[in-house]
Formats: C-alpha cells, structure tokens, sequence
C-alpha cells in the first residue's frame, strides 16, 4: 500500500508552493485542486451538467467553465454547493484513486485543501498542515485572486478553523515568510517521509 502523505491549508496559506518544493525533491504530488478542474474540463459530462443547471453564463468564452462565477454561486446558495458536490466529489475521489495507484514514487504527497472539512484525514498516513495567520491569508488572497475581502471572509467561515487543521497535524510548516525560507524545512520533511515510507513497506 502506497505511503500518503496529506498536505492541507486554509486559502492563501501557501500549499501549492510548499507542493512544489516537494516536487523539486523527486516527491510525486497528487492534487485534488488540479484534480477538480480535470473532471470539469471541456467534453466531460460534469462540465455538461454543470452547464446545463446554471446556464451559458457560467461559461467562459473559449468554452471552459468559469471557475470565479460558479464560485460565487455556491457561496451564495447552499443547495446549489450541495448540488455540485454530490456531482464533482465521486469523480475527483475516482480520478484521486487512479493518480495514486500510478503513482512511483516512495511516498505519495496529496494536496487535498478541504481535508478536514470533508474528514479525509484517516485516509491518510500522515497529516502535514501548512500553516499561517489570517492576516495573512487574506492579503495573500486580495493580492492573488483579486476578489473582495467579503469573498474571502465567507471562504474561510466554510473552511476549518486554524486550531482545527493543526490540531490534525502531524507535521507543520510555518509558511508566514518568503517562499524560500521552506526550503530546508521541505528538505527535512521528504527525507522524513522517505524513512517512513520505506518502514511501512518492511512491516508490510
């Protein structure tokens, strides 16, 4: 059985920089953000049937789905979230499964942002948290996505508390500073999970 390892993070922490390290390491990364956006890629049926509940608008030009608008749909209506869950959640754990299971590395890293809230973290081996204030996160996010700060206030009222990640952690990565400065952190942690993951495969 494939080691796994979760890294997981509230908006704006620095996840996918923290994955990227690993990945310079040799690390193979699976991860449910790009994941997401697979299944809903032009000529899949998730795309077809999210165009078909909400309309041409929720499309881009070029034909793909407009990720920021069906973003403001969902916050803004429970029953339409719970709508695209129960459509896009079965595919990306399918797609999820597939990656894993051709994955050749040692340890797989899985970036999974919504661990806690959707309870994924027993499966998983090990929990790193890539961690970072609110303060933080939000400037991050105004700078990145240039959306509003109410927009981002109700993102992070839907994802877990700070406390509840790290109380989750097994590993954490103060990712507050330049990106940079993780680089030995990184380091430390791959060669970790390398060590783990080779023991789980003796035991095995």
């Amino acid at each position: 059985m494939r080691y796994i390892v979760a890294l997981t993070g509230g908006i704006g922490s620095g996840k996918s920089t923290v994955a990227n390290a690993f990945a310079e390491l040799g690390a193979t990364i699976v991860d449910a953000d790009v994941i997401a956006r697979q299944v809903v890629e032009p000529g899949t049926d998730a795309l077809r049937a999210i165009h078909a509940r909400f309309g041409a608008g929720i499309m881009l030009p070029d034909g793909r789905l407009d990720r920021a608008l069906l973003r403001q749909h969902v916050f803004s209506s429970p029953a339409d979230k719970a709508w695209l869950n129960r459509l896009l959640h079965p595919l990306i754990q399918q797609e999820t499964r597939q990656q894993m299971a051709r994955a050749d590395g040692r340890y797989v890293l899985w970036v999974v942002p919504l661990l806690i809230e959707n309870q994924l973290q027993s499966q998983a081996d090990r929990v790193l948290v890539v961690d970072v204030g609110t303060d933080v996160q939000i400037a991050r996010t105004l700078s990145r996505d240039g959306i509003s700060r109410s927009q981002i206030n109700n993102i992070l009222a839907a994802q877990a508390s700070r406390e509840q990640r790290l109380a989750c952690a097994d590993d954490i990565i103060d990712n507050s500073g330049r990106p940079e400065e993780i680089t030995a952190e990184v380091a430390n942690l791959h060669r970790r999970y390398l060590q783990l993951a080779a023991s789980a495969t003796r035991q095995d």
